[in-house]
């Protein structure tokens, strides 16, 4: 996450003084997968009766804990494909602040098409999230955390982030699956500046 923290550091004062918003390592994360979904389309797909159903737009849902830990609610962002980084941020933030303070309207918590959990923000390294049926597959993201790994034969001390991919074997296979959480580390660790 290197490249990611470096360029959330550089967007922080902006996205806070001019847009109100915070952006978070959720944000880019989201945008990884969002572009890594057009690669997968089944991965953003459900299963109907026999038949499997893909869509070429992503309905983003994200686990948001409820105000004076009453649970967890699952929002949101719709069409998120046709949102920059910034649209990420300004959309998480809008459900997020709307999910605590109890405005949801009951269209802002169905037709999700994939989900993502951060249990990573209390302090864990990695979670095993359950699937949200009908979507089919659902990621965990841990906390954000330095650790010393090889670069070009050298120890350096690098932030790191765990992800955990959770799936309906009836539509994605491991190799699948696999392939898909390949592609967001490559998105992650090679993000434009």
């Amino acid at each position: 996450m290197t490249r990611v923290v470096d360029i959330r550091n550089k967007l922080k004062p902006e996205y806070q003084k001019t847009y109100g918003v915070n952006p978070t390592y959720l944000i880019f994360v989201a945008r990884a997968v969002v572009e890594t979904l057009k690669k997968y389309p089944w991965i953003n797909g459900e299963i109907r009766g026999e038949q499997i159903v893909t869509r070429p737009w992503v309905n983003l849902g994200f686990a948001v804990e409820l105000a004076e830990g009453k649970g967890l609610i699952v929002p949101v962002v719709k069409h998120a494909e046709g949102l920059n980084l910034l649209g990420m941020a300004q959309a998480v933030t809008d459900i997020a602040d709307r999910a605590r303070n109890k405005k949801l309207t009951p269209d802002d918590v169905k037709d999700g098409t994939f989900t993502i959990t951060n249990p990573g923000q209390y302090g864990g390294l990695i979670g095993t999230p359950i699937i949200n049926q009908p979507q089919v597959a659902i990621m965990g993201m841990g906390g954000i955390k330095k650790r010393a790994v090889v670069i070009d034969d050298a120890i350096a001390i690098r932030p790191i982030i765990l992800l955990s991919l959770s799936f309906d074997h009836r539509v994605i296979d491991g190799a699948v699956a696999d392939q898909f959480m390949a592609d967001i580390q490559k998105q992650l660790e090679n993000w434009p500046l």
